[in-house]
């Protein structure tokens, strides 16, 4: 059942943090850091990623991997569907 649980679990994050459809990776320039540890995000990667005026952005980091933004939304529709999965005693 564990494995069972791993499973769903990690189709969630494909599903939600890094879906695989039609073109997935891009390269959208470079952004220069300001005095005040501010960047500009480009507007292509705001379309793509939906990202709009107000929405809060996670910084998440990885010493060896780098740093990664992910819309705050996503990640708490992601946890809501991995506690809904995995809060279900009889499957255990």
């Amino acid at each position: 059942m564990k494995n069972m649980k791993r499973k769903q679990q990690e189709h969630l994050v494909d599903e939600m943090v890094a879906p695989r459809k039609e073109k997935t990776k891009h390269l959208f320039g470079s952004v220069k850091v300001g005095e005040r540890g501010q960047i500009v995000i480009p507007k292509e990667a705001r379309e793509i990623f939906g990202i709009k005026p107000g929405d809060i952005l996670l910084v998440l980091g990885d010493v060896e991997r780098g740093i990664a933004l992910v819309k705050a939304d996503t990640l708490q529709e992601f946890a809501r569907m991995i506690l809904e999965t995995s809060s279900h005693p009889a499957d255990e």
